[in-house]
């Protein structure tokens, strides 16, 4: 009965618990992870990433935090993406830490069919490219000094 051709399109709700399961078991060879940050957000916007740097680059050995942001009109835009973790690279604004869509092809020229695992997969492989592999690295930590949108300096203390 279906014409040819016709695709179903897959309910944001059921397209994020489905991200949710992957994302539970692992990807690939462990370096890339992704989980929601809070399992009580029923609108499953609010979600954290992990990416273990690759071998042969600067990043080798560190582990980068994120904090990925998907909207009501996820998967039909992409989330929003910013490093908790400090890092240079080409694609990533230095005071904010957000992932510039402008400057990461993947946010740039969205697809649906796209998901945060590739996010992650394709941040990943950018940090072996030429541009990013060998640049000079912040010293390890999470936000230190890092400027809010409001121009705030943002510090973290443990009392």
């Amino acid at each position: 009965m279906g014409s040819e051709g016709s695709t179903v399109i897959v309910p944001r709700s059921f397209r994020l618990l489905e991200e949710l399961e992957r994302g539970e078991k692992g990807i690939g060879d462990g370096t890339v992870s992704y989980g929601m940050d809070d399992a009580d957000d029923v609108y499953m916007q609010s979600w954290t990433g992990t990416i273990i740097g690759p071998p042969n680059t600067v990043h080798e050995g560190r582990i980068y935090q994120l904090k990925l942001f998907c909207s009501h009109e996820y998967p039909e835009k992409p989330p929003n993406v910013k490093f908790q973790s400090r890092i240079n690279m080409s694609c990533v604004n230095q005071e904010t830490g957000v992932v510039e869509p402008s400057l990461f092809p993947m946010l740039a020229d969205w697809h649906r069919d796209y998901t945060m695992e590739n996010i992650l997969t394709q941040l990943k492989k950018e940090m072996t490219s030429p541009q990013n592999r060998k640049l000079t690295q912040p010293p390890e930590g999470n936000d230190e000094g890092r400027v809010d949108p409001k121009g705030l300096v943002l510090r973290c203390c443990i009392m």
